[in-house]
């Protein structure tokens, strides 16, 4: 379920900003703090804009490697960042597949401006939140893989 509501916030937000925002910007804390459109045809941080294809590929397989990672996850910690990861993983696979220029080819929809840190959207947000919790997970795991009991 948590991977569904990502890609359905995600792509329901985006809907949103291209029919409201393709105009000008959404300040919400004067100008530190807006919603405004961009497209991202690189990877994080505008990283690698020539190679939507193989960033395109590369998010395929890795959507295809966290699937079975969630269903193979025991604790309830893993599931929802292993889900998280995933379902950002997948909103934004959605743009690359479906928008403009075209299939395999879209630029990804990033909206959420504050202050001179690179736009982001839902599905980076959620990648991000996953990302962190399963660094955590990892921090706490004893070498022997035990899971750790919450202190009482």
């Amino acid at each position: 379920m948590i991977v569904i509501g990502v890609v359905v916030l995600d792509q329901l937000t985006k809907v949103w900003v291209i029919a409201q925002l393709s105009d000008a910007p959404l300040p919400i804390v004067g100008d530190d703090v807006e919603l405004r459109l961009t497209g991202n045809s690189g990877g994080a941080f505008g990283l690698f804009t020539n190679a939507t294809i193989v960033l395109a590929v590369l998010a395929i397989v890795l959507s295809v490697v966290l699937a079975r990672a969630v269903r193979r996850a025991r604790d309830r910690w893993s599931v929802v960042a292993l889900s998280l990861v995933l379902g950002g993983a997948l909103g934004n696979l959605l743009d690359r597949l479906f928008r403009a220029p075209g299939f395999l080819r879209g630029e990804v929809v990033d909206y959420v401006r504050v202050g001179s840190f690179p736009s982001f959207n839902v599905a980076d947000s959620a990648i991000t939140i996953g990302a962190i919790l399963l660094i955590v997970i990892a921090l706490r795991t004893p070498a022997d893989g035990t899971p750790t009991e919450p202190a009482r």
